[in-house]
């Protein structure tokens, strides 16, 4: 089970995790797991109290994360040449030595043990300011050294000789040039020039302009220069790589102290971080003992908001093992039970704890049982999901354990989930292990009065407010308060009269109070499901209309004589006095029936056919014929 998950401890670790700085503190927070070491808990709690007095005094430390300068390191260490942005990283790590040295020895003044961790950083001064002398915009600096200084003065020197010989060119033979100004094409210096022009001007074509109208000319007279900058360059690039490479040796043979610094930079955050989150979490130092014995005053949920969070007074400890918490739905017993265990996790993790006091004991092991846990995956119901977790916690726990169960025996029938509530609590019990629960069956808390190292305590609701107040009274059992807040909520008194007879029998209903008179519970307008009308099947549309009935068609009001009945689509064909007509049968209406206007053998053809067709018909049923019987479509 992810205990951390269940308590929401994992949320105040992300709280946590975004206030460290390097990668490494980070890591240390996702990883970090209760302190079983009385001696090391008590110094990791020291160090959270020393940092959140140091930042309260001195302000937010200056930090910043160190990933990139191991890299950089490695880089150095295996005599790879540093670039100038790595150097510069290098030269801003010194700087933040530098400054934590400064921000530690202020820390001195009010003697803060971790003021002394100062005297375990080098900000390697001469490395420093080597580096920000020599590098400067991501570049070696034109005066890194003399050389380098030289050589780029002839290199300036070089490049305006060119541009010069090159303008005097264009200035000698204007009539020659298609523009006024020389350009620069693949590295060299060039004139526009004039195809027509091409033999004029002395020198090498670099490049023509897309219509091929206009040639790039290198003069001959800027060539010579361009001999001479490209060698210039070249102790140019001698000089920079000699500079890159001494520094680099430079921070190679630092390797040892920065990388001291680094770990004491990362331990520094991991520790401050502690810090950060206390004044944040507005937390205080929780005494520890090793004596079973738990005391929380003014104890809060860490996520939950201050301002609005009642504080939780809470003891266990001495002749009590198991507190069995009880009282109304939505009385914040979940969220107790969660706030004792997790600030009890967060103190054995070095942590300040959201109390304004407390004493601790230390647990071997945090185990829960809350929420429903049912599991479509594992084919889990919410009361096979209790019984998994519940049998894992029993079979885990010992009398160094601190266990919470959320709903004890919920989730089944109520008689065989109380029977199985007491088991637990009997085997909790005899483990030695201190426990908290939360339940609703009376009979677990007529067992929590009479069992040995347990007592009952319930959570006070606000009656008239319906709300909860969040405060735990020991040494009582509380109601579940659920027929009042039916009640008080609007439900009909003919359903609390149910209610109650079904709880507590007939004779209950004579004591009960009812708070309002008898009413109805209201019906709200709701949206109705749109059904499809099923249409009328083809059988009943084809029988509707008989060939030979005479109809009435609306909106006309002309009499007809039905001559083809109802298709599939509930289309009929009707004879009027002049044509035959496709028609709806919802706007045609009976008028006389065939049976009442023609004998039973009648033969329609006589009124629907021409005589052509029915003499071709005559000719079919005797004899075979080439002849094609035509129907008018009108």
């Amino acid at each position: 089970m992810n205990v951390e998950k269940l308590i929401e401890f994992d949320k105040v670790k992300e709280i946590w995790e975004n206030l460290a700085v390097t990668e490494w503190a980070k890591e240390k927070i996702r990883e970090i797991s209760s302190c079983l070491n009385e001696s090391d808990l008590r110094k990791q709690l020291r160090d959270t109290t020393d940092s959140r007095n140091l930042i309260e005094r001195l302000g937010m430390p200056p930090l910043q994360n160190l990933t990139e300068i191991k890299d950089i390191l490695m880089v150095a260490e295996k005599g790879d040449c540093l670039t100038p942005y790595q150097l510069e990283r290098v030269e801003i790590v010194l700087a933040v030595v530098r400054r934590l040295k400064e921000y530690l020895s202020r820390g001195k003044t009010y003697e803060n043990p971790l003021a002394y961790y100062e005297e375990n950083l080098d900000s390697l001064e001469e490395l420093r300011e080597e580096i920000g002398r020599q590098i400067r915009g991501q570049a070696v600096d034109d005066y890194a050294s003399k050389e380098l200084a030289q050589i780029r003065g002839q290199i300036t020197r070089c490049e305006e000789q060119m541009k010069q010989k090159a303008e005097q060119v264009m200035r000698s033979n204007k009539e020659c040039m298609a523009d006024t100004y020389c350009t620069l094409r693949n590295g060299r210096i060039c004139v526009p020039v004039k195809k027509e022009y091409k033999f004029k001007i002395s020198g090498s074509v670099i490049d023509k302009s897309a219509t091929g109208s206009t040639l790039f000319i290198e003069p001959a007279g800027v060539a010579k220069y361009h001999e001479e900058l490209q060698l210039l360059k070249i102790s140019e690039d001698d000089e920079v790589y000699r500079i890159l490479y001494t520094l680099t040796a430079m921070v190679a043979a630092s390797n040892p102290v920065m990388s001291e610094n680094i770990a004491m930079i990362e331990k520094l955050d991991f520790i401050l971080s502690k810090g950060k989150l206390s004044i944040d979490l507005d937390a205080a130092e929780p005494s520890i003992n090793t004596d079973r014995r738990i005391v929380l005053r003014d104890a809060r949920h860490p996520l939950m908001d201050k301002a609005i969070n009642i504080p939780l007074q809470f003891e266990i400890g001495g002749d009590v093992r198991g507190i069995v918490i009880t009282g109304p739905n939505t009385g914040g017993k979940t969220v107790a039970i969660k706030t004792v265990m997790l600030n009890c996790m967060m103190a054995q993790c070095g942590l300040h704890v959201t109390c304004r006091e407390a004493d601790i004991c230390m647990n071997n092991s945090y185990l829960c049982d809350i929420g429903d846990g049912q599991n479509i995956a594992e084919n889990l119901s919410t009361f096979s999901s209790h019984i998994k977790n519940v049998l894992e916690v029993l079979s885990e726990v010992n009398r160094e354990s601190l266990v919470i169960m959320d709903e004890l025996g919920s989730g089944t029938d109520p008689a065989e989930g109380m029977g199985i509530a007491i088991a637990i609590l009997e085997e909790l019990r005899k483990s030695g292990a201190v426990f908290l629960v939360t339940t609703h069956y009376p009979e677990v808390k007529d067992y929590a009065d009479k069992a040995q190292d347990i007592i009952n305590a319930r959570m006070t609701f606000d009656k008239e407010t319906l709300k909860p107040t969040y405060q735990m009274v020991l040494g009582e059992a509380g109601e579940s308060c659920a027929f009042y807040i039916a009640d008080r909520l609007g439900m009909p008194n003919h359903m609390l009269r149910v209610a109650v007879k079904a709880a507590y029998g007939e004779d209950a209903l004579n004591t009960y109070h009812f708070h309002k008179e008898d009413s109805v519970l209201p019906r709200k307008n709701t949206n109705r499901i749109a059904k499809s009308r099923t249409p009328k099947g083809n059988a009943e549309l084809s029988t509707k209309y008989n060939l030979g009935d005479s109809v009435m068609v609306y909106p006309d009001k002309k009499i007809g004589i039905v001559c083809e009945p109802i298709n599939e689509k509930g289309v009929l064909r009707v004879q009027l006095a002049d044509k035959k007509i496709w028609i709806n049968h919802k706007r045609v209406k009976l008028h006389v029936a065939a049976t009442e206007l023609y004998p039973p053998d009648y033969d329609f053809s006589i009124i629907f056919d021409t005589a052509a067709n029915r003499k071709i018909r005559h000719d079919m049923d005797r004899k075979y014929t080439e002849d094609a019987i035509r129907y008018d479509e009108q």
